[in-house]
């Protein structure tokens, strides 16, 4: 029989290790959204009301993650997208403060501050480019095997002037690293392409973009229809080739 001392070891053990369902859920929502994109506003109020009254990391990090998908997806404003980067932004940092070794929470936090800073403008993204660019560090530290901090920090190399710290050539081994991890991340496929055409390597670029439309089992199934392959059509389009 196990003793009540045991017993509350192995309940703690169990509970810490579980996973809340509203997390559980937001894992299926954040690759299914394509079919039914309202599926996004329950799940993202319910992260809301569930981070206000018991506000644990892992809940606050998921609240982190459906703000920046509700942003890119849903919002119809600016102001709408700013909110939700912002409410992304506090719930990371909150999450970060409560377990400062989750690479997730690092990601989540950075993630969105470089998404409002993009939305912001110019000016203010380069403000808090060093903010960013620490918690890609962090992440990279925590966890080298983070697949989708590789896909910011090739985007962050990619979009930054050169003059500011952009490097094309970081860039394209960000994401070239993250599809070494992860060959069905669309998204990073879509980044390579957009690097590689910036270089001048079209035919590399075209490649990618045609692999992107190709793939059968892309990692993120709602990403790579509502995003990548919209993004790769328009980018071959520009190189000429067919959609």
């Amino acid at each position: 029989m196990i003793g009540l001392g045991a017993l509350v070891v192995l309940l703690t053990v169990a509970t810490a290790g579980a996973q809340s369902p509203l997390v559980a859920e937001l894992d299926v929502v954040a690759t299914r959204y394509h079919e039914d994109p309202k599926a996004l506003d329950a799940i993202r109020d319910a992260l809301m009301r569930a981070a206000a009254s018991d506000p644990r990391p892992e809940t606050l990090t998921g609240l982190a993650r459906v703000s920046f998908i509700w942003g890119d997806v849903r919002a119809t404003t600016e102001e709408q997208k700013l909110d939700a980067y912002d409410r992304g932004r506090q719930a990371a940092q909150r999450a970060v403060e409560l377990a400062p070794r989750s690479a997730s929470a690092h990601f989540w936090y950075a993630t969105n501050t470089a998404r409002w800073g993009q939305t912001k403008g110019i000016v203010r993204s380069l403000f808090l480019l060093p903010e960013v660019q620490r918690g890609i560090d962090t992440v990279l530290e925590l966890d080298p095997t983070f697949t989708a901090v590789y896909s910011l920090a090739g985007n962050v190399s990619y979009e930054v002037p050169g003059l500011l710290g952009g490097d094309l050539a970081r860039a394209e081994a960000m994401f070239r690293k993250g599809l070494e991890l992860d060959p069905h991340f669309t998204g990073m496929r879509v980044g390579l392409a957009k690097t590689l055409i910036k270089v001048g390597r079209r035919a590399e670029a075209h490649r990618e973009l045609d692999a992107v439309l190709q793939d059968k089992a892309p990692s993120n199934p709602a990403d790579w229809t509502v995003k990548d392959v919209p993004e790769a059509r328009r980018l071959l389009a520009s190189l000429g080739g067919k959609s």
